[in-house]
């Protein structure tokens, strides 16, 4: 199963639409908040059989998405927000603390603009970035794609624009 995980796109889209082209076919993508109101356009990128799943950022003023979300992918719980309601611009910890409260074994979020990938006590913690207003060292674009192979296996690969 190929996901494609992106967050903070805010409206400013044609990064996004060059990773979906690029990455097709997707069998789902996950979009961790502040689309800003994108969320009619990505659904008409992706490949019809691609699910798409999003969340609510900060920003979403008007958006109707779910603020949280918990996912089985595979033998996984992944549990997915934008993360400022968990202050992960100080620090993961909290988030860290809610997933496995949770049950769940994958935590994603956005809200940072940088990416990020740990993993904490049998417990993935991933924010892939931005593709729009990247704020990491070098500022370049990022996304990632996890790929979750049969035997519930997860290899996840953090994306650069411009490498």
């Amino acid at each position: 199963m190929k996901i494609l995980i992106v967050s903070d796109t805010h409206r400013k889209d044609g990064n996004l639409y060059d990773v979906i082209e690029k990455e097709k076919p997707l069998d789902m993508l996950i979009h961790l908040g502040d689309a800003e109101g994108s969320e009619n356009v990505i659904a008409d990128w992706i490949n019809e059989d691609c699910e798409l799943v999003m969340v609510q950022g900060n920003n979403d003023f008007f958006s109707s998405l779910d603020r949280e979300i918990e996912l089985d992918l595979g033998p996984h719980r992944a549990f997915l927000t934008h993360g400022h309601y968990y202050n992960v611009s100080l620090d993961v910890d909290r988030l860290w603390e809610e997933a496995k409260d949770r049950g769940c074994d994958i935590a994603m979020f956005g809200h940072t603009h940088r990416p990020y990938l740990e993993e904490r006590e049998g417990i993935t913690l991933l924010n892939p970035g931005s593709l729009s207003y990247p704020r990491q060292e070098g500022r370049m674009p990022s996304y990632m794609i996890m790929d979750l192979e049969e035997d519930g296996t997860t290899k996840y690969h953090m994306m650069f624009l411009g490498d």
